[in-house]
């Protein structure tokens, strides 16, 4: 990839702007991330808002839980069709459309809720538009911000915008919440409504110049099972998905099932929690700065060495530790985490070829939100069987574990860091496709 600006970075850009702007933040990539603070500014605001429009038509806790569930049941069904869809067309295109798709399901729910008209059947039907709609943005995003950096910088780079992203994620709750409490979750549906139409129309202007025709032939089938490929023959790849795809579910049910039990109980109340989950928006806010500095020479080692911290909330709830101590654990799990976050998305730039990202990011986020609805599940039955302190320290203990097992994969403590792009794709070993035949698709459920 080449080391300067992406073709088309100065298209209507003023000269002494570029001047300003370091090598690395090319047109698309400042599109991408405007985008992206203005997408997340409503989103969290609109996460907030949801629920208490649920409550608000007379829903109880159990009617959230639905509406949420809508919303992640298409994000894991089309996933990987979004992802071969991304590879397929261009990806800003597929980005726009999806960004539309979820303005028009977020203005529709809003018009409900102001109207005083919202059902539940019909809430989870948007929410379930909206999760179809991020189900092919996300690869398309991914794929595209990957491409949009050159390798010397790309750490920088992607750290960077993870800062930007993370930043406005901590704004968009707070206001969200704000905005809810003075003018109603309705105005608050609209203005994520609004702020996907900005993106939309942002992410409209990205140039695919530099991305390089796709050669006809094959269909989804077959893209899909390109795709596979390309993850199942790096062992660092498939090893860490699987890593991730029971990590996030164990820590995903701490965080939204027994936090607020731990909370309620033992802490005062959700002020408390509220608090520790800004901790942790914080520490990624802090770990992305880092990232920034710092560009560890084996990144994949250093990155799933700061996997391990994702224990302590978990341990700090089982306990239960004061409200202090777990403020100070979710801070350093967001650094650590973060610093994970980068060095991932730099493995990937460096070692995906580019018509591939958006397939193998598909993949990724696959792996990464399968297991979340079922262990979400299955905690309030771990809960009565086994007791919540000891539930809270099987995820934590878990945590450890599959981490522990991904360093033994002699791919993830050797990557090294590089300063130029992957070009070709990986071939198709024979025990590859011998491992495609044995392990199946199931074993990234």
């Amino acid at each position: 990839m080449a080391s300067g600006p992406l073709p088309g970075d100065s298209h209507g850009v003023p000269a002494a702007v570029l001047r300003r702007r370091p090598v690395w933040a090319g047109r698309n990539y400042s599109l991408l991330t405007a985008a992206a603070v203005v997408t997340n500014l409503g989103s969290h605001g609109a996460l907030i808002a949801a629920a208490f429009a649920v409550l608000g038509a007379g829903g109880d806790g159990g009617d959230v839980g639905l509406v949420a569930a809508a919303r992640t049941l298409p994000l894991v069904l089309f996933l990987l069709i979004g992802g071969a869809v991304a590879d397929r067309l261009p990806r800003h295109r597929v980005m726009v459309a999806a960004n539309v798709l979820n303005c028009v399901s977020q203005a529709a729910f809003a018009a409900l809720v102001l109207a005083g008209e919202a059902r539940l059947w019909q809430m989870m039907l948007l929410s379930a538009l909206g999760g179809t709609g991020q189900a092919f943005f996300n690869p398309a995003a991914e794929g595209m911000l990957l491409s949009s950096v050159n390798g010397e910088q790309a750490g920088r780079a992607f750290a960077v915008f993870r800062m930007a992203m993370h930043g406005a994620t901590l704004g968009g709750a707070a206001l969200g919440g704000a905005m809810v409490a003075a003018i109603g979750p309705g105005w608050v549906l609209a203005a994520d409504a609004a702020a996907f139409a900005v993106a939309a129309a942002l992410r409209a202007f990205l140039d695919v110049g530099h991305i390089p025709a796709r050669a006809p032939g094959g269909g989804m089938a077959a893209d899909l099972k390109e795709g596979w490929r390309e993850v199942i023959g790096r062992p660092w790849l498939w090893g860490i998905v699987v890593q991730f795809s029971l990590a996030n579910a164990v820590v995903g049910a701490a965080d939204a099932v027994y936090g607020p039990l731990v909370a309620r109980d033992h802490l005062g109340g959700a002020a408390p929690w509220g608090v520790a989950l800004a901790f942790f928006g914080g520490g990624t806010v802090v770990g992305a700065l880092l990232m920034t500095r710092w560009q560890p020479r084996r990144l994949l080692l250093v990155g799933t060495l700061c996997v391990f911290p994702l224990a302590l909330p978990s341990a700090a709830l089982a306990v239960p530790a004061p409200v202090g101590v777990l403020c100070a654990v979710m801070f350093l799990t967001g650094v650590s985490v973060e610093v994970f976050g980068v060095s991932w998305m730099t493995a990937l730039h460096q070692e995906i070829p580019e018509e591939k990202l958006s397939r193998v990011s598909a993949y990724d986020w696959f792996g990464s939100v399968a297991l979340v609805p079922a262990a979400m599940a299955l905690a309030g039955p771990a809960e009565t069987a086994f007791g919540r302190p000891e539930a809270l320290w099987g995820c934590a203990v878990l945590v450890v574990v599959v981490t522990a097992a991904v360093l033994c994969v002699p791919d993830v403590r050797n990557l090294r860091r590089r300063t130029h792009h992957v070009t070709a794709a990986l071939p198709a070993p024979r025990d590859a496709e011998h491992s495609v035949r044995e392990l199946g698709p199931a074993s990234h459920d």
